[in-house]
């Protein structure tokens, strides 16, 4: 596959056919073509080749309906979005699943971190843009699936390290290979950065290994290993328009008084078993504890020092079966996903001189979540086939207050929800395929979404939304060009948005009323020659408020802020002998508005980058990798982040400049 390769198609073989490509995001695996579904497929090329491997969006902004901010505060993390769902959150993800070699990373609340993903080691990042509940349960309003490595495919070790602006460094350490009946692979790696902006620093480290054993032809357990220690990551905070005149690379004057940021330390242990012939069928048996401790300085005065121990299991059990309904086959997945989280949290006040004061609150959040679910495919002709879905979830959320100083905060909320979907899929020649789709979403308010702005506890008024998905779809390869397309109209309609709003610098959430989400996708790969290929994925959407009033306003026909309508984003690769390649990749992101009124707008722009790399052979075993990259090359001014509904007009987390990283890789 081609280094710019980066969604859901192989590319040619060598008679010029298209490879054939499975997909498992939703978690029925099956041909692409005969997936009724919006599928993005990333392989290991597009994820590493040329690039740092530390934030999401290097790879996944290639994706098309998706949109990703922030990628250079780690304290606040990564914002991300897929057809408008995820962007409401402040800080972290929200309403979008994420699971990383078959853990969910997403929370029973919905809330979901990435801090502790090891795209060193990622091999393939498969994505579902659309609202998915019917696999996956709250907060599926679409999908990030990784997989990473365990030895069986990329024996060997490397030693990587990287420089670049702003004081980034990053040195990597791998091994994995197999021998008889065991595989395994161990990665780890040690990030340090100054930061474009005054208060960004960020140091981190992560461990992320896999021990396999196969326990004869249809059967293996496989042990995974997390380890995340970040002893800091600061906050420079949301500038004004006066200030991001005044210095753009500023922190907010609080950020600086206060020290923002948060410290983070996790770890996390997961056990899978798999049976390839459990009777008639395959069984999967998935199993995962983890442990965070958390704690951070909001940049605001009040009570703004929190932090939390979480211990987070789960658990889930699937099973594939093929049979035949009269003469038609079915293939069909039932399973259960069960998961707890037990937050110890406490909040204390701070002063303008950033001294540590009282305690305020201090509770124990628990979130439980189970479902049930099913769904099949079923071949109508060899052309035609049909899919339904079906799930159940119950969540309960509860709150024991222990501090009773202003009295007893304590509370519960349960949630019963049902999800559905439907697709027919219809491949009308082998290497094109039409297909209409649709399904829902529930996704329930996180614990910091409940938070109750006359007090503690659980806000009373807020709700979980609902989101009903529709699609039509088309994929193909046309041969005579050599040119792989996807190409997407969505329409999402959403009851009870829930949109978050300022109150004395901390962030509350309400609902608000009903969302219209519309729009088309578009991604295109073409082999112009053979060393050269072309890759662009193409966004025009319009993401509004249908219903939205509260007592002193009304935003029904407003823009959802924080999200662009328009994206695009090409990349031209040149690949050479081996590992040499440039690419030369151009991102336009359209206008946007950060507030419910539509008041505040944030200009479109246009980046580029540009990555060039090579290798040599140094021995008999050994290679040298060596590549460069130039990020925001023309030196465009723009937003990493945009503060929704920010207080005193503190919207704007300015970008870096034109900056550059290098690095060097030896593979033995």
């Amino acid at each position: 596959m081609g280094a710019g390769q980066s969604w859901a198609q192989e590319g040619p073989t060598a008679d010029n056919t298209l490879a054939t490509l499975e997909v498992t995001a939703p978690r029925l695996s099956r041909e692409l073509y005969a997936t009724p579904a919006a599928v993005t497929t990333l392989d290991r090329d597009a994820i590493a080749q040329g690039q740092q491997r530390t934030r999401l969006d290097e790879a996944l902004v290639r994706v098309p309906g998706m949109f990703l901010q922030n990628r250079d505060n780690f304290a606040q993390g990564q914002r991300i979005s897929i057809r408008g769902f995820g962007a409401r959150a402040p800080f972290g993800v929200r309403g979008i699943t994420v699971m990383v070699d078959g853990i969910p990373y997403t929370l029973p609340d919905g809330q979901a971190q990435l801090d502790a993903i090891d795209l060193d080691s990622a091999e393939r990042i498969e994505v579902i843009r659309g609202p998915s509940s019917v696999l996956y349960g709250n907060a599926a309003g679409g999908v990030i699936d990784i997989t990473t490595a365990d030895g069986r495919d990329n024996p060997g070790s490397s030693v990587r390290t990287e420089v670049g602006s702003d004081g980034y460094r990053k040195a990597v350490v791998q091994t994995g290979g197999a021998q008889g009946d065991w595989s395994h692979h161990v990665s780890f790696s040690a990030l340090n950065v100054d930061g474009y902006r005054e208060q960004s620093s960020t140091e981190k480290y992560l461990l992320n290994a896999k021990l396999r054993r196969e326990l004869g032809s249809d059967r293996a357990l496989t042990a995974i290993i997390n380890l995340l220690d970040n002893p800091r990551s600061e906050d420079p905070g949301a500038l004004n328009a006066g200030e991001v005149a005044s210095g753009r690379d500023q922190a907010a004057p609080n950020s600086l008084a206060l020290d923002a940021g948060q410290n983070v330390d996790q770890q996390l242990l997961g056990l899978q078993y798999e049976d390839l012939s459990a009777g008639p069928g395959e069984l999967y048996l998935k199993g995962f504890v983890s442990q965070r401790d958390f704690e951070q300085q909001l940049p605001y005065v009040g009570d703004s020092r929190i932090g939390y121990q979480r211990d987070y299991l789960g658990a889930s059990a699937e099973y594939h079966h093929e049979i035949s309904l009269g003469s038609l086959p079915l293939s069909y997945i039932s399973g259960v996903d069960v998961a707890r989280q037990d937050d110890d949290r406490f909040r204390n006040a701070v002063n303008g001189q950033g001294v540590v004061g009282e305690q305020l609150a201090e509770e124990t959040q628990t979130a439980t979540s189970a479902g049930v679910f099913a769904q099949g495919d079923l071949a109508l002709t060899e052309q035609v086939t049909l899919s339904l879905g079906a799930r159940f979830d119950r969540v309960e959320l509860e709150v024991d207050d222990r501090y009773q100083d202003d009295g007893d905060q304590s509370g519960e909320q349960t949630f019963n929800e049902w999800s559905g979907s439907a697709g027919l899929s219809y491949r009308y020649r082998p290497q094109h395929q039409a297909y209409i789709n649709t399904g829902t979403a529930f996704e329930t308010p996180t614990f910091s979404e409940f938070a109750n702005p006359a007090g503690g506890g659980f806000n009373p008024s807020v709700s979980p939304q609902k989101a009903w998905n529709r699609e039509v779809g088309l994929r193909g390869y046309v041969e005579p060009l050599a040119m792989d397309y996807d190409l997407v109209l969505f329409s999402v309609r959403v009851r009870d948005e829930l949109v978050p709003y300022d109150d004395g610098g901390r962030t509350f959430y309400q609902n608000a009323g009903d969302t219209d989400r519309d729009g088309i996708e578009l991604a295109l790969g073409w082999q112009l020659a053979d060393q050269w290929r072309l890759d662009s994925a193409l966004t025009l959407a319009s993401y509004e408020f249908d219903q939205f009033a509260t007592p002193t306003d009304s935003f029904g026909g407003n823009r959802i802020p924080g999200l662009p309508e328009q994206t695009w984003v090409n990349q031209l690769t040149w690949q050479g002998l081996d590992e040499r390649f440039a690419t030369l990749e151009t991102q336009y992101v359209g206008d946007m508005v950060a507030d419910n009124a539509n008041e505040t707008e944030v200009d479109s722009y246009w980046l580029v980058n540009l990555r060039v790399g090579d290798d040599w052979q140094l021995g008999s075993n050994t290679r040298l990798n060596a590549y460069v990259g130039v990020r925001n090359l023309l030196d465009e001014e723009h937003y990493a982040n945009v503060r929704l509904n920010g207080t005193f007009g503190r919207f704007y987390e300015p970008a870096p400049g034109r900056s550059v990283y290098g690095g060097l890789e030896v593979r033995f």
